[in-house]
């Protein structure tokens, strides 16, 4: 008899053991939309590891992508926030998983803000000081955000949905995910990896529109050094913007005062330590946090449909529209400077917020048409103006839809 019912206790445990396994749930529910998720996750892996996409947060959203799409893990549930709100009531009902305590902060907009305090700290205002007309030119660059809002919503998207899809033209991957996370969270996983896709291909999409757009002699301008800019200067810069623009918009103050607390305790010189800390400690945890989390977003219900495919395409039409703008505002601008005073159109381009990538392509283009052509600095102008100018814009359109 005991023999009998320890071979009974034995098949149970084995048929509860294999009905468990997520292999089973593969097969038995036909779930192939999971399937192709973690093919995807595994491309994307490669891109991060192998080609050096944007690895630091690339590499994270793919492998968030991947746990969330393995069939029985229950490592983070949508229902929780469904409607995209955080129904709290659920989390003592279910059984959270560790993605849905970690969603939080995306949800309440904690992570992205933390990446800007990382972000101002790390960034040099300096060449925008010397150069104030570089503030057009970053803001010319955001554009292709607004148009392709307009865009989104004639195709069908919800305004909220297209005001999403508009900020990846911002090449921001924090404003981004900010604004899609009050916005449209639904959409948040293909936003989040089409902005910093577009982010890592800012030397493939860029250098055709800036050729396409400018002459050779355009391209050969030299520009006078920038001046020298006072640390007095360094330090009033972050305090007086943040305190403008969050009275001008105090839905970008999250975002702009972020950025600019963190820049402040760079230039300030008396939290060294603070600083040091926000560049690199907080800073990396709060990117496996985010790109973890938004990555856990991209189940297969929502990933795998024809939207995923318009905002790919919307997000990369955004990016160069906002390229294309930030060098046709400094061809204009050239028309009322003087001969000594010309910009070189090359760093509109920079007016994106993809720093410094964006400022390195512009300086590699004029060196292209004059070796002895240094653009960087110039470039660094609207590079800059360019993160300004996406969290402004993620304040404009909060502002109207949130």
């Amino acid at each position: 008899m005991i023999p009998f019912l320890a071979s009974n206790f034995a098949l149970e445990s084995l048929e509860k053991f294999l009905g468990s396994m997520g292999f089973t749930a593969i097969f038995a529910g036909m779930q192939w939309g999971n399937l192709v998720m973690i093919a995807i996750a595994f491309f994307l892996l490669y891109l991060a590891i192998k080609k050096q996409y944007e690895p630091m947060l690339l590499m994270t959203i793919a492998f968030g992508m991947l746990l969330t799409n393995l069939p029985g893990a229950g490592l983070f549930h949508e229902e929780l926030f469904a409607g995209g709100h955080i129904h709290w009531g659920e989390f003592v009902k279910q059984n959270p998983g560790l993605l849905d305590y970690l969603y939080l902060g995306v949800k309440l907009g904690i992570y992205p803000c933390l990446i800007f305090v990382g972000v101002g700290a790390m960034t040099d205002f300096g060449p925008l000081i010397a150069n104030p007309k570089s503030f057009l030119l970053g803001a010319a660059a955001q554009a292709g955000i607004f148009i392709t809002f307009l865009a989104a919503f004639a195709l069908g998207f919800t305004p909220e949905q297209a005001g999403s899809i508009g900020i990846i033209g911002g090449a921001d991957g924090p404003t981004a995910i900010f604004l899609t996370s009050k916005l449209a969270p639904e959409l948040l996983g293909p936003i989040a990896v089409a902005a910093y896709s577009y982010m890592a291909l800012v030397p493939v999409i860029q250098p055709p529109i800036m050729r396409a757009l400018t002459t050779k002699k355009e391209r050969m301008i030299k520009m006078s050094t920038l001046r020298t800019v006072s640390k007095t200067e360094r330090i009033v810069f972050p305090i007086v913007i943040a305190t403008i623009i969050s009275l001008l918009l105090p839905d970008a103050a999250p975002l702009i005062g972020s950025l600019m607390l963190g820049n402040l305790m760079k230039e300030c010189g008396v939290v060294d330590r603070l600083s040091k800390t926000v560049q690199n400690e907080l800073m990396n945890i709060v990117v496996i946090f985010l790109g973890l989390t938004v990555g856990a977003t991209a189940t297969a219900d929502t990933f795998l449909s024809p939207a995923t495919l318009k905002i790919l395409l919307m997000g990369i039409i955004a990016f160069g529209i906002g390229s294309a703008c930030g060098v046709l505002l400094a061809k204009f601008m050239n028309l009322f400077a003087k001969e000594g005073n010309k910009i070189n159109p090359l760093i509109g381009s920079a007016g994106v917020s993809a720093v410094p990538m964006a400022a390195r392509v512009s300086q590699k283009e004029g060196q292209r048409e004059n070796p002895s052509n240094f653009l960087l600095m110039h470039a660094m102008g609207p590079n800059v103006a360019g993160v300004v100018g996406s969290a402004v814009a993620a304040g404009i359109l909060l502002s109207f839809l949130g």
